[in-house]
């Protein structure tokens, strides 16, 4: 795990790290507090709520990038666009799951079915 959360992340969290003790636990270590932003989306624009999924796209993107070894993931993706056509139907068909989920929430709330709050 911290390996893995190693080659992800940007800046690694300095004290992230792991020892096993002397009865063979194995045990995780990191920052007791990590200090990260937190996005409110409260009442935030559809052009800056864009501009940070794409920020969010990007960062996941290189995350992966830096995980594997290029030549390798593209030898075994091919030449073809078969991959690049099924994340696209992917990503559509889980466009429209959410848009369903969203509709089912909203209607639950509306009915008073579900209890839900704007406050964060």
């Amino acid at each position: 795990m911290v390996e893995g959360q190693r080659l992800t992340q940007a800046a690694s969290d300095i004290f992230l790290g792991w020892f096993t003790d002397q009865g063979g636990i194995d045990y995780y270590v990191r920052q007791l507090r990590d200090m990260k932003y937190a996005y409110d989306p409260a009442g935030v624009s559809p052009v800056r709520l864009a501009n940070y999924a794409q920020f969010c796209g990007w960062n996941l993107a290189r995350a992966h990038a830096k995980s594997g070894d290029a030549a390798e993931i593209t030898g075994y993706l091919g030449k073809s666009d078969a991959f690049d056509r099924a994340i696209v139907s992917f990503a559509g068909d889980y466009a429209e799951q959410n848009r369903r989920d969203y509709k089912m929430f909203t209607t639950a709330a509306q009915e008073g079915r579900i209890e839900a709050t704007a406050g964060f």
